[in-house]
């Protein structure tokens, strides 16, 4: 395991395998340990008074046989007999009370091992890592392995120690009766121990190996059965399509798991036939003994019972080590997950960002995804001045969303660097750095909660102290400034009722039970959250009104507009007439800031701002024309923003 580079690579190495593999068992028993330590502890003792009671009553058995042929006395008899059946009572009531320990084990260490991997992916500071394949597929494998490798790792190393005893014990008889035989059945056993370690690094590699496959079939099972992508799979008939993808990529995995499991039949088929052979073997054996008076009746129980005993704990010593090799080889993403540490370098002491006082400022900022990446940013530099609105504008793929990432710290910039009043913000601490900002995303969530709580996720503190969250002023002004209100108002509950039908059958019977929101009211929820965060720094808009209509967007940037006056923001859209008020417009064009300015300067410049605005208000004015051309108004060199056109107002 190499945990620096966590999110690529594959599993480790061989010659780090067996160093890896002991550091992950004794951070598996160190999980299960601080889970429940009292339920580990019971757990084990009931582990080895499974190992040592067959022993235990092998031995009662024969001692009650010699008894009986040699005479011994009614009380001695009744004494043997009794701690037989007791041997007996709690061979019977071990495995429902391990059952139950181990279930409950389980569930202590499964809850335990979910926190710490959620708080370690909560602990990634940027997005590099969730765009990364490779770290997903770990990610997944790592969630698997939180759930069920530590309790795997706990219960294969004791049910190691379990079938070690049993063996040492019946061993031990052998010895006495025939060290030849020993010998043999203890031979045949070694075999299968590493026949069983070779599967077990066979099947940790195929599940790793396997991994994409795996995340695209559940890519495409989502398309199948989610409402997001319900009416474009049925309107374009995509359902056998994608059905086919599906079963592929199901098909692709299964052929490595059914390789990996013929191997795993070939080898166990040929090492049963050689455990059939040494047990037949000390059987005739000891049938010959018996009739040359080398061996009792009592001495024919107990090895009759000392090969089978041994022969089965071998196989389940070989069977529990490799169950746990591989738990340990899974658990090995587990840990480089909750050990990766975090994705951009944050400082030891970081420093709390002060509230802004001049402004931000990009100097030099180049940026690319990766080295095989083309560079999204080149050279940028620009200034958001303390107070004032700055507007980005440029064609798809120009590098504005970016911008957004990197004055959030999602990302750092490859060379140049984001100054939050000339303090490079990578010496800020992110998350205070981030409370500062508000922002709606182009992409923005939809929360399966109630609306008050879809709002009050734009800053946690509105949930303090208010058992009545959809009362709570503060969000219902947020609602009331992004236009939401009224429709939230309307709800069944009020803002109360629940933004979803996933969670209660029959939702559809019941409205109060999940009401879905339209696509521009989802919108309109969102900016309500980002306007929550009314205390911050600084307000980025990226498309906030790209799913409304006309009268809902001219009705939004109007609040905007007025929300904005004296704050700190950063308006992207692509409906220039939206940002034409703005103090400050910047044009992206391939990464590079072509021209800025405000909209005067920028339509008596006639460059890309003027030929974009142009183009966009002549489409609006062209369909005026068309649906009413007597009254259409002369064209003027310089457009007119028309409807939509003006939708920001003067934001």
């Amino acid at each position: 395991m190499t945990s620096p580079t966590a999110s690529r690579g594959a599993p480790a190495p061989a010659r780090d395998r067996k160093a890896g593999v002991l550091r992950n068992a004794v951070a598996a028993g160190v999980l299960a340990l601080r889970a429940a330590p009292g339920m580990l502890a019971l757990f084990t003792a009931v582990t080895l008074l499974s190992a040592v009671l067959p022993v235990a009553a092998a031995w009662c058995t024969k001692a009650l046989l010699d008894g009986m042929t040699t005479g011994a006395g009614a009380r001695a008899l009744l004494g043997l007999g009794a701690a037989l059946a007791g041997a007996g009572l709690l061979t019977a009531l071990a495995p429902h009370a391990a059952r139950y320990l181990r279930s409950e084990l389980d569930r202590a260490v499964g809850l335990l091992a979910q926190d710490r991997l959620f708080a370690a992916v909560q602990g990634f500071t940027g997005l590099g890592r969730f765009e990364d394949p490779r770290f997903l597929d770990r990610l997944r494998l790592a969630q698997q392995a939180g759930r069920m490798s530590p309790n795997q790792s706990v219960d294969g190393i004791l049910g190691t120690v379990q079938a070690a005893v049993t063996i040492t014990g019946f061993l031990g008889s052998m010895l006495v009766l025939s060290p030849v035989m020993t010998g043999l059945v203890l031979a045949a056993g070694l075999p299968v121990l590493a026949a069983q370690l070779t599967l077990a690094r066979r099947r940790a590699r195929m599940f790793w190996d396997i991994g994409p496959a795996e995340r695209r079939e559940v890519f495409y099972a989502d398309l199948l059965t989610t409402v997001d992508a319900a009416k474009e799979v049925r309107l374009f008939g995509l359902g056998t399509f994608l059905r086919g993808r599906m079963q592929s990529e199901r098909r692709s995995a299964n052929a490595a798991k059914r390789a990996v499991d013929r191997k795993d039949l070939l080898l166990q088929s040929g090492l049963g036939l050689l455990a059939a052979a040494v047990s037949g073997g000390g059987l005739l054996w000891a049938v010959h003994a018996a009739r040359t008076g080398a061996l009792s009746i009592g001495d024919i129980t107990v090895f009759i019972a000392a090969i089978a005993g041994v022969q089965s704990a071998l196989t389940a010593l070989a069977g529990e080590i490799a169950l746990t090799h591989q738990a340990l080889l899974m658990f090995d993403h587990y840990a480089a997950v909750t050990e990766a540490g975090p994705d951009l370098p944050v400082p030891a002491r970081p420093r709390a960002p002060e509230p802004l006082r001049h402004g931000i400022e990009l100097r030099d900022v180049w940026f690319r995804y990766s080295d095989e990446h083309p560079w999204v940013l080149r050279g940028v530099d620009l200034t958001i001045p303390r107070g004032r609105s700055l507007a980005v504008v440029g064609l798809n793929g120009a590098g504005k969303s970016t911008l957004v990432k990197l004055l959030c710290r999602m990302y750092d910039p490859t060379r140049g660097a984001v100054l939050w009043d000339g303090v490079d913000i990578r010496a800020l601490d992110p998350g205070e750095l981030r409370r500062r900002v508000g922002a709606v995303f182009q992409d923005y969530m939809t929360y399966d909660l109630t609306a008050a709580e879809n709002i009050a996720l734009g800053d946690l503190d509105a949930f303090d102290g208010h058992e009545d969250l959809g009362g709570d002023p503060r969000v219902r002004a947020a609602a009331e400034r992004a236009g939401i209100h009224p429709r939230l108002a309307d709800l069944p509950q009020g803002y109360d009722t629940l933004l979803s039908r996933r969670f209660f059958p029959g939702a559809e019977q019941d409205p109060a039970a999940g009401v879905e929101l339209s696509g521009g009211q989802w919108q309109r929820l969102a900016l309500a959250r980002a306007l929550l965060r009314d205390r911050c720094d600084l307000m980025i808009l990226d498309e906030p009104s790209a799913g409304l209509d006309a009268a809902a967007e001219h009705e939004i940037h109007t609040a905007l507009r007025r929300h904005r006056e004296g704050r700190t923001s950063l308006l992207i859209s692509h409906r220039l007439g939206a940002v034409r008020q703005a103090a400050a417009i910047v044009v992206l064009d391939r990464g590079r800031v072509v021209e800025r300015g405000d909209h005067e300067s920028l339509m008596a410049a006639r460059g890309t701002y003027a030929r974009l605005f142009t183009l966009q208000a002549s489409g609006y004015q062209a369909a005026t024309d068309r649906d009413d051309p007597d009254d259409a108004p002369p064209r003027t060199k310089t457009p007119t923003a028309t409807p939509a056109a003006v939708a920001g107002g003067r934001g």
